[in-house]
């Protein structure tokens, strides 16, 4: 589990093939602090396991099923990455809860400049915007952000300076393609919902009040 807060740009130093995947290896140095092999770390907000760490790295393994709903897919040498490594319970939840689990990719189709701040507005999969609100939170290539605009399948998001020039964001340009993952709490409500409607039950003020409300 991650919170979307990014702790640093990393750059792909090594792209490998390797059998039903790639093997990635990561130049970074501020998350190799206590990183051990077998910890996750979020890649562009992909969960991957550190399977070998060196002096200046380390190396993640993605495998075919992660490459086929990423862009990692079409990850090169010298591309800059943001990371995290994988929250501890002891930690603040300085963003939303974020998985690692991208749901699908994102385009960005506009970057305004306002002042200080950045608008970027990003095209988002349809089978995803049922879980996107006002207001709401979305996670791109793992940075927690919060949602400005919605327009049919436009996100908008304002971007602070501080999140523009400690992630990724501020290479990135019209065009490019980015993870998405939606907000866990929406899928599970969606889940409890569907259930309830497949079952004879009616929503009734008992049934709310089971659930908490």
């Amino acid at each position: 589990m991650f919170t979307g807060l990014i702790e640093e740009i990393g750059k792909i130093s090594t792209v490998t093939q390797i059998a039903g995947g790639k093997r990635l290896k990561i130049e970074a140095s501020k998350i190799l602090d206590d990183l051990k092999i077998d910890d996750s770390v979020a890649i562009n907000g992909v969960c991957l396991t550190a399977v070998e760490i060196d002096a200046d790295g380390f190396w993640a393994e993605a495998v075919g099923a992660t490459l086929e709903k990423t862009t990692l897919a079409k990850v090169y040498q010298s591309r800059t990455v943001n990371l995290e490594r994988a929250v501890r319970l002891s930690d603040r939840l300085g963003g939303h809860l974020v998985q690692g689990h991208v749901n699908g990719i994102g385009t960005i189709t506009n970057i305004t400049k306002l002042g200080e701040n950045y608008f970027v507005e990003i095209n988002v999969p349809e089978n995803l915007q049922k879980y996107l609100i006002d207001e709401g939170s979305i996670a791109v290539d793992g940075i927690s952000l919060t949602i400005a605009s919605l327009k049919n399948s436009t996100v908008g998001l304002s971007i602070i300076p501080h999140t523009w020039n400690n992630t990724n964001l501020v290479k990135r340009s019209v065009g490019d393609k980015v993870n998405i993952e939606t907000d866990v709490i929406a899928k599970y409500i969606e889940k409890l919902i569907s259930s309830k409607e497949n079952s004879n039950d009616k929503f009734s003020e008992e049934w709310f009040k089971k659930i908490g409300y």
